[in-house]
């Protein structure tokens, strides 16, 4: 009797085995957890994997409704839930029989932050290169209003259905991960709104923007490699698509107020096809999430001695500037006036954190009496050997805040510039030189490094700028 109840034991638990792990538990992607933010009025999807036809319930606490779908035969499903106005915390509960339980949800505004390493910078700094106040910010951080997902780096030549990370809420053992520049928009955000803010972080140092779009958005861009292993037979950062495939379709779709973006370093070496570049990755952006033509704002990289021959950054910042007037609901910051010399990332974080708050504050969220732009040239009037410049976004005028202006420069028709004594006045500026006589061309600021002394009373700075269209010794 012992001897024949043992093959039956052995088959009873090799049943039941075979039974539990028919009965799947809900999986859901990184960028759904526990501490996150949610996307406030509107309808956020949810999505994961579950046994395959199997029907699956969300039920969501801040109305205590349940949205069903079912799960197609490998598993997948998909839905959305409608959001409330922004508070918290509440849960969702997940069940296809096994439930699992989301927990200390808040409702609020989100923001995807990506680009490169000014963007990747955290709090922190990197070796040798500081973050501005940045020991005050991080021990000045707690506030749980404001959490932050970072995106661990990932390439693929497939686009991947996740990636890795976590939601964590701002305090200093977190914050000192956060990127600086997203943090301090985060931080301005919820200061003003009042609401829950919520930053997901993906960026990675040292990216041109190709990888960062996907394959299908690459296809109008017939001088982009196609997407595949390099020399050595790798999947590296450098390969267009691979950042969009690892660390930006995992999160398609995920409900969202808008994208800020700051890169371009890395393509400052074929500046003439930036602008049609980052116009097609907004497009391409806006294509693939399918939830409106949201706000993208993104930061004008800052000057630097890039120390290279027969190249001027200055070209890049003005291929960003372009982008303006080719994309609509965009904005972009300038920083002229923070550059460093000899680092490529600047110090002072918190200023390019802030006016991409300003941005959204005043163009996205309407807020009022706020200026959100420096000085853009809006007209350029000869009179004789004199020039004279208008300027959008300068209601209340210029100023320089003490400084001169020295980074003026005309040229005649022969296209040599000289420097031009330039004055404010309640119209504009008003240059000259003795040496041109009869100008045609206007310069500002473009030059590989410099520091901007021209602004609107608001203390925005302007973009370097030119009015021809000549080669850039």
């Amino acid at each position: 009797m012992f001897k024949k109840s043992i093959p039956n034991s052995f088959l009873l638990i090799v049943l039941f085995c075979i039974t539990h792990m028919a009965t799947a538990e809900i999986k859901l992607p990184s960028i759904f957890g526990s501490h996150m933010v949610l996307q406030q009025q509107t309808d956020a999807a949810i999505w994961g994997m579950a046994d395959p036809n199997k029907n699956v319930e969300v039920t969501t606490s801040w109305d205590g409704k349940s949205y069903t779908t079912k799960a197609d035969r490998k598993g997948k499903w998909h839905l959305k839930v409608k959001t409330p106005s922004a508070g918290g915390p509440y849960d969702i509960r997940i069940t296809d029989g096994t439930p699992i339980t989301l927990t200390d949800i808040l409702i609020g505004e989100v923001w995807v932050c990506s680009g490169q390493s000014n963007m990747y910078m955290r709090l922190k700094g990197l070796v040798n290169q500081p973050v501005l106040d940045a020991n005050k910010t991080i021990a000045t951080s707690t506030n749980n209003e404001i959490r932050f997902f970072n995106v661990k780096l990932k390439a693929s030549l497939e686009k991947l259905d996740d990636f890795s990370g976590e939601w964590l809420a701002s305090n200093p053992e977190n914050a000192v991960n956060f990127s600086a520049t997203a943090y301090h928009f985060a931080k301005m955000l919820q200061e003003v709104l009042q609401v829950p803010v919520g930053i997901v972080s993906s960026s990675w140092g040292g990216t041109a923007i190709e990888p960062w779009i996907s394959e299908s958005g690459l296809q109008s861009f017939d001088w982009v490699p196609k997407p595949g292993l390099d020399a050595k037979g790798r999947v590296t950062q450098r390969i267009p698509a691979a950042l969009f495939n690892g660390m930006i379709h995992p999160m398609k779709g995920f409900a969202m107020k808008g994208v800020l973006w700051y890169q371009g370093e890395s393509n400052r070496n074929n500046p003439e096809k930036y602008s049609a570049l980052l116009a097609g990755m907004i497009n391409n952006w806006r294509n693939e999430w399918n939830i409106g033509e949201f706000p993208f704002y993104y930061v004008q990289i800052a000057p630097y001695n890039y120390g290279t021959a027969g190249l001027n950054s200055a070209l890049l910042r003005e291929a960003q500037l372009q982008t303006l007037s080719q994309t609509t609901n965009t904005g972009m910051v300038s920083l002229m006036d923070i550059g460093e010399e000899h680092i490529i990332h600047p110090a002072n974080k918190q200023v390019g954190g802030e006016r991409l708050a300003y941005l959204a504050l005043a163009k996205t969220y309407n807020l009022k009496g706020i200026a959100y732009s420096g000085p853009v040239l809006k007209e350029m009037k000869i009179e004789g050997s004199v020039v004279k410049l208008s300027f959008d976004h300068a209601k209340n005028g210029l100023n320089t805040f003490g400084k001169p202006l020295v980074n003026f420069k005309i040229a005649g028709k022969d296209k040599r510039f000289y420097p031009a004594n330039a004055t404010i006045n309640w119209q504009g500026i008003t240059l000259f030189s003795a040496f041109v006589k009869e100008p045609v061309a206007v310069r500002y600021a473009f030059d590989d490094f410099v520091i901007g002394e021209l602004h609107n009373t608001e203390g925005l700075p302007a973009s370097s700028f030119r009015t021809d269209a000549w080669e850039v010794e």
